[in-house]
């Protein structure tokens, strides 16, 4: 066991109080982190007023925006359209629709393995 008798207690403790003590006698003040808060809470409140006019200009907009849709006035006939469609009545039998880039696996009845890398392929 670390501490068995009670003078290692008692040097124990001694050893704490000095560090508190050292700790205490060593430290700045608090000066320099309270200015850092002050500093950090200005700019917080700063972006949050930013972000609020930002919220409040998008709903005046979306506010304008549904107040110009319920003025408009309703269409409701559709528009007339005097000429038909073109639909293509046949398919051109001579132009291929889409062309084909793979090649066939097994090339006139002769089976590939999976490592034949110097065999001329035919096309």
């Amino acid at each position: 066991m670390l501490f068995t008798t009670p003078t290692q207690f008692v040097v124990l403790g001694l050893v704490l109080v000095a560090g508190w003590l050292l700790g205490l006698a060593s430290h700045p003040g608090g000066r320099r982190w309270k200015e850092r808060y002050a500093a950090e809470r200005e700019a917080h409140a700063a972006a949050r007023r930013d972000a609020d006019a930002r919220i409040a200009e998008a709903d005046r907009r979306a506010t304008e925006a549904e107040r110009a849709r319920a003025a408009a006035p309703v269409v409701t006939e559709r528009p007339v359209v005097t000429e038909r469609p073109v639909v293509a009545d046949r398919v051109d039998a001579s132009r291929p629709i889409a062309a084909s880039a793979a090649r066939p696996a097994y090339v006139s009845g002769e089976r590939r393995s999976w490592f034949d890398f110097n065999r001329p392929t035919v096309r």
